[in-house]
């Protein structure tokens, strides 16, 4: 699959995947609470129905889930996550990050279009940002190549893309392309989203914390055309 595909991938097929699926479903649907399941569902903006299981029991239930299987390759991770992202319910989507968080490293380039289906499909701040800085930004920086398809994403109509963009070198510190950093947040410190306004003094905040210079003669340049969530944002800690 090339980097840049924006069909819809497939779900191939993984025994491992089946099997993980089955005990999941099964041990998530015991675990499942109504009444909390619609407190949750307000605090998220009813993006998605819930379960209603608390997160640490959902990590306790989900560490049992995987326990003792076998390590997956790409194409099990491929099918795990894209067929955890079918069921409604966000508990499920949220065992599908910390997965693909645990295993991306078995990830090539041409899972990018799994990434890229998960971010946009029922997008939400919980599992977007997660799939940025730690799905998205390992595959980057395994394969620079796919910094062209991060260009692409930055000026993408859909907000969680751009927002993708802008946070996918959160944990590379030293490593951070700057030059691409600042030109991410320079072009979306105009946009009247609340969602990138906030990933652009996020994206700053956290490379200030290995080159505070060049953060706050960045936000000097430019303090006219960002927003002064971005600005306070990317002060938070100067």
């Amino acid at each position: 699959m090339r980097p840049n595909d924006q069909r819809p991938p497939k779900v191939p097929r993984s025994a491992l995947a089946d099997t993980l699926m089955d005990r999941l479903t099964a041990a998530y649907a015991a675990a499942a609470d109504p009444e909390q399941a619609r407190s949750m569902g307000a605090y998220m903006k009813d993006v998605a129905p819930f379960l209603g299981i608390r997160t640490p029991l959902r990590r306790e239930l989900s560490k049992a889930v995987t326990e003792r299987s076998a390590e997956p390759a790409e194409a099990d991770v491929t099918a795990l996550v894209l067929r955890c992202w079918e069921l409604p319910e966000r508990e499920y989507h949220y065992f599908a990050v910390d997965y693909l968080r645990r295993h991306v490293r078995v990830c090539s380039s041409g899972f990018l279009p799994v990434v890229r289906r998960l971010i946009v499909t029922v997008p939400w701040w919980d599992t977007v940002d997660l799939l940025a800085a730690h799905a998205a930004g390992p595959l980057v920086a395994a394969d620079p190549r796919l910094t062209a398809v991060m260009d692409e994403w930055i000026g993408d109509e859909d907000r969680w893309l751009s927002r993708t963009a802008l946070l996918h070198q959160l944990r590379f510190k030293s490593a951070t392309d700057t030059g691409r950093l600042f030109a991410y947040c320079r072009s979306r410190g105009a946009h009247p989203d609340f969602f990138i306004r906030k990933a652009v003094g996020w994206a700053l905040r956290e490379y200030a914390k290995t080159d505070p210079e060049a953060v706050r003669a960045f936000v000097e340049a430019e303090r006219d055309s960002l927003s002064p969530l971005s600005v306070r944002e990317a002060l938070k800690n100067l």
